[in-house]
């Protein structure tokens, strides 16, 4: 049976693809067939096939081998800016059902299914709608990626917080530097594994 994770973050520019990949070659070493998706991507570049792809998404292709981009990415926009104004500008609605139904296509032919959000756990996805939204319409635990730097404490444990009160699995987190050096870094490690009541599944190092 496939298990998949709503992968989230803390904040954007934290290092969820960067995590999810990590995830990603983790499992495979457990010799499961994984596959991602990123439902909603903005900042996309024409490739050479004619194919609207962003950088985060070519690099979870690279990891799992995907190919089919509408189904593990169903929605795309040009501008480098937050998706849900990215979709008003270009007219689309993003729906939620759509999403959902791309997933339950999708998970069938794969053990794991890491699914990775667009910002933090309260990115609005459309007028009325934000990311927690989806992960509560998926039904699926979370994973929360940490940007280890001054004031990440107080965002995991928002975050953690808001994840629960959606009703939500916190499956665990993942601890990624985010700075070249970050004082007290084992400090804040023990401080968020006494206070986040979830596994830590990862502890990544700064990566340029």
């Amino acid at each position: 049976m496939t298990q998949g994770y709503f992968i989230t973050g803390t904040d954007t520019e934290v290092g969820k693809t960067y995590s999810t990949v990590k995830l990603i070659r983790q499992w495979q070493s457990e010799g499961l067939r994984v596959a991602a998706m990123k439902p909603v991507a903005s900042g996309c570049e024409v490739d050479a096939a004619g194919r609207w792809i962003n950088d985060d998404v070519r690099r979870l292709t690279d990891a799992t081998g995907q190919t089919d981009l509408d189904l593990m990415n169903p929605y795309r926009f040009l501008p480098p800016i937050a998706p849900h104004i990215a979709a008003q500008q270009a007219g689309v609605e993003i729906c939620l059902d759509t999403i959902v139904e791309h997933y339950q296509r999708l998970a069938p032919q794969y053990d794991r299914v890491a699914v990775e959000g667009a910002g933090g756990w309260y990115a609005p996805l459309s007028g009325q709608s934000f990311m927690a939204d989806l992960a509560q319409a998926l039904g699926l635990p979370v994973i929360l990626v940490v940007g280890m730097r001054l004031g990440c404490i107080n965002h995991a444990l928002l975050t953690a917080e808001a994840i629960r009160a959606a009703g939500c699995e916190f499956a665990g987190w993942v601890a990624n530097q985010v700075v070249p050096q970050m004082p007290a870094y084992e400090d804040n490690l023990a401080t968020l594994d006494r206070h986040l009541g979830a596994p830590r599944l990862l502890t990544l190092p700064y990566a340029l």
